[in-house]
């Protein structure tokens, strides 16, 4: 479908937008996009990312303007969750079917890929230009040094909010009548550590699984990187018995480690220093309606979706709406008020399905993943889908490793929860969970 060519501006270099503005060019736009930050190929990096896990959605989308490839370069696939718990052997769990994995990416070294190409497609980008205001109505955009100081004005024919979870374009949205929008913190936050690589360059653990040390109220887990480090997240509350409130000095880091992650503790110099170095970040689920103003501006990713981390959605959520974006593009042309509309009623019901699993996965990942009947329960649910793979689809991988709604993963997976409970009261089921009989009552309850 062609377009007439428009001028176009991103809000936000992220993933997101550089992504978006490799889409849009092909259609001859004019792509300016800006950023606050400076260019992140010529940053050292922070320590507040949390390694990508890069699953179907985002392949997908990825796939479609055939840049898949190019980057499976800087990925490594992980078909397995390794898990430590305490006072037992590390233990593996597949994630799916044979050949199924997610892949683990660094966002740093993935943005600064994403925007050498949206450059070499012919995409403009204006780092550390401070973006303070959007007339909604005209598309302009203003930028300036401060936001009290003089400020320059762009006019453009659209602009897309893809500035994140704390998003300027959409603060501009939210004071607009009948503009829906919450927020929503856990009380728990993040901290980003690393385990180095061994001398000759090797990884320290095994590199092609998804690294988890459940504790219930907190975990930690950790992704591997090309170079043979990981890069690791400790994920605990703010305050409380066990808080990152409750570990002020050096003696009481190290003794954390000590007795919660024994596994590791070679390399508790380096994660205790990293511990009092990197900032201890929130997360939110953020939600709001509507995601565009007329045909003029929308919002893309987190900045109409935040969500907390623990499915490894947020990226491949963001890389999906673009997806999505570009199909009705090429069925509407150049109606972008219809385009707008229809991109919101598609999306904003997935986005509120992949907020509650996300925040549902937090409390299965740290709380019940060490905890006997879960496990049983997850040991049953996966005998019986190797058995019957066209009735029972796990909910974890229709998120994962399909591009279904993920609608319809909430609301299949509320079903089967449903089935579990009936399976797991049935008598003496943790002798004859894989019997002939609990298989039959599933297909009963299946009916």
């Amino acid at each position: 479908m062609t377009q007439k060519k428009k001028n176009i501006a991103i809000i936000g270099s992220g993933l997101v937008g550089s992504l978006l503005a490799i889409y849009l060019k092909r259609y001859g736009h004019q792509i300016t996009v800006f950023d606050r930050r400076p260019d992140i190929r010529n940053v050292e990096f922070s320590g507040r990312s949390i390694n990508l896990a890069m699953s179907n959605r985002g392949w997908n989308a990825l796939k479609a303007v055939g840049i898949e490839e190019e980057i499976k370069k800087i990925a490594i696939p992980l078909d397995k969750r390794a898990m430590h718990v305490i006072g037992k052997e590390q233990y593996f769990q597949k994630y799916g079917k044979d050949g199924e994995a997610i892949w683990s990416i660094s966002r740093g070294v993935l943005n600064r890929r994403m925007i050498d190409l949206a450059e070499k497609n012919g995409v403009e980008f204006r780092f550390e230009e401070k973006v303070w205001d959007i007339n909604l109505p005209e598309a302009k955009v203003y930028t300036g040094e401060t936001e009290k100081g003089e400020w320059i004005e762009y006019p453009f024919d659209l602009v897309f909010g893809c500035d994140g979870a704390f998003s300027r374009v959409r603060h501009k949205m939210q004071r607009r009548s009948r503009f829906d929008y919450s927020q929503d913190f856990i009380d728990v936050g993040y901290k980003e550590l690393t385990i180095p690589a061994n001398e000759d360059g090797s990884h320290k653990l095994d590199k092609n699984s998804f690294h988890i040390w459940p504790r219930g109220k907190f975990m930690f887990i950790a992704m591997p990187n090309l170079d043979g480090s990981f890069t690791c997240t400790l994920f605990m509350p703010f305050e409380g018995d066990v808080s990152f409130e409750s570990l002020k000095t050096k003696k009481e880091a190290v003794e954390f480690f000590n007795t919660y992650f024994p596994n590791v503790k070679d390399d508790i110099e380096n994660l205790t220093e990293d511990f009092f170095k990197n900032p201890t970040s929130a997360m939110v689920t953020m939600k709001c309606y509507p995601w565009s103003y007329w045909d003029k501006v929308a919002l893309v990713g987190d900045s109409a979706h935040a969500v907390v981390p623990f499915y490894g959605q947020g990226m491949n959520a963001g890389f999906e709406d673009i997806f999505v974006l570009d199909e009705i593009i090429q069925e509407l042309g150049d109606d972008w008020q219809r385009i707008f509309e229809v991109y919101q009623e598609k999306r904003k019901p997935n986005a509120d399905a992949i907020a509650e699993l996300s925040y549902r996965n937090f409390v299965e990942m740290s709380s019940k993943t060490a905890d006997l009947n879960f496990l049983l329960q997850k040991k049953i649910e996966k005998h019986f889908a190797a058995k019957h793979p066209d009735k029972w689809v796990p909910a974890y991988s229709r998120v994962t490793f399909s591009n279904r709604p993920y609608v319809e993963a909430l609301a299949e997976g509320d079903a089967q929860e449903k089935i579990m409970q009936e399976v797991m009261k049935i008598p003496g089921i943790t002798e004859k969970w894989d019997s002939k009989e609990v298989e039959d009552y599933m297909l009963d309850l299946l009916k």
